[in-house]
């Protein structure tokens, strides 16, 4: 838990002198090593508001990775650990625009404005609406917002999620997955719960947010849901799963796949609604390892029939073909072996294997506990992909991954 700002700290970071104390606390290094000095100095001169200056500066340190501007932005340790990073929230912004073009947008949960900042920035959006039920927070994305050049109009307000406010054109929705006991997981204790915001706007065009890990089949097999599936990564990792409900949205399952590139974000999608049909037959050249995206949505198969790929085996998300396709990683094959150690041992040894990647699927394998065993000594970096085939566990010795082909801009 990080500290507690009250409605006084954020006034003063966003009057003149907080915003002076925040350039001073800026050249400290407060790192565990100086914080005891570095609290005594700005505490000498900006008391009783150092606490909030020091964690708004570590924030914003925290945030470069997930904000634009995150130097000059007001944020909260849980706000920063739950936004939405700005490749993601830039994409979801384009896609509103495209289905919903001219609309009004309300984020019904718009905590520090990351979300806000994006939709209020695109050209195609009539205007923004933000609102979360802390006072706190919608002072901050108030600040925020002034930090962006603005194309939309934009309102803030304090609000219920759960009470509607507004009679925007399209709801958006990021559910707190966190309370002052830890992270929770069950839809039924995010807050707001996952169902109320569904029944709340149902016949509304809604977009929600939620944890990668959400189980979206028992979603729709013991709660009905009839919406999209949304399953987005980046940078190869699986960041969300977004819900999109209301009039026009089909019951797909949809894997994006967004990668960064000096600023510039480039995209992979796949969807249920393509060609699934795939062999399983003998390794081709590569071994290849779909994004995260594209296995948590359930799309190895499309994602392999569109790339001319096959499966070792019908229930293992490796697949394997003579070249590594977009969205995914490859791994090209030196030897075929067993998985016992004698047999990796001797095999990684006479080809020099120093630097050993060992990636697992479909066995109980603990990857370090391998490494330790086998002990490679020798100068070669080399990767180690562990599955099975039937009942047959199976390993691949192999160059290490490379990416495969260029993502559409």
């Amino acid at each position: 838990m990080g500290y507690s700002f009250a409605a006084g700290d954020v006034a003063f970071l966003r009057s003149v002198a907080g915003r002076a104390a925040l350039e001073v606390a800026s050249t400290l290094a407060l790192s565990p090593a100086s914080m005891i000095a570095d609290i005594g100095e700005l505490r000498g001169t900006y008391a009783p508001f150092d606490a909030a200056i020091i964690e708004t500066v570590t924030c914003r340190r925290k945030a470069r990775t997930k904000f634009r501007h995150a130097e000059d932005l007001l944020l909260t340790d849980d706000a920063v650990q739950q936004a939405t990073a700005w490749p993601v929230a830039q994409a979801r912004a384009w896609e509103i625009i495209r289905r919903y073009p001219d609309s009004v947008v309300h984020d019904v949960t718009c905590s520090v404005g990351a979300e806000l900042m994006e939709l209020s920035l695109r050209l195609g959006v009539t205007g923004v609406i933000g609102s979360d039920i802390d006072p706190v927070r919608v002072a901050m994305a108030a600040h925020n917002a002034t930090t962006v050049e603005l194309s939309a109009p934009t309102v803030l307000l304090r609000a219920d999620a759960l009470t509607p406010t507004s009679t925007a054109d399209v709801i958006l929705a990021d559910p707190a997955r966190r309370t002052g006991s830890g992270r929770v997981f069950r839809p039924d204790q995010l807050t707001p719960p996952l169902f109320e915001l569904i029944t709340v706007y149902a016949g509304r065009p809604l977009i929600v947010k939620c944890a990668p890990g959400l189980d979206h089949q028992n979603l729709r097999d013991k709660f009905g849901f009839d919406g999209e599936v949304q399953v987005t990564s980046l940078d190869g990792g699986v960041r969300e799963t977004c819900l999109w409900s209301g009039p026009h949205a089909r019951p797909l399952r949809r894997a994006t796949v967004l990668r960064t590139h000096e600023r510039k974000v480039s995209s992979y999608e796949i969807t249920d609604d393509t060609d699934d049909d795939v062999p399983a037959a003998e390794p081709g050249e590569w071994i290849v390892d779909p994004d995260g995206a594209i296995v948590r949505a359930g799309l190895v198969r499309n994602y392999a029939h569109r790339h001319s790929l096959w499966q070792l085996d019908p229930q293992i998300a490796y697949l394997t073909g003579d070249s590594v396709p977009e969205a995914g990683r490859g791994f090209k094959i030196i030897e075929q072996t067993t998985v016992s150690d004698k047999a990796l041992r001797k095999a990684l040894h006479a080809l020099d294997c120093g630097t050993l990647e060992i990636l697992v699927r479909g066995l109980d394998v603990d990857p370090d506990a391998l490494r330790k065993r086998l002990k490679p000594k020798g100068t070669r970096p080399l990767s180690l992909v562990l599955t099975r085939i039937g009942r047959k566990g199976v390993a691949f010795i192999c160059e290490p991954g490379v990416r495969g082909g260029q993502l559409a801009a």
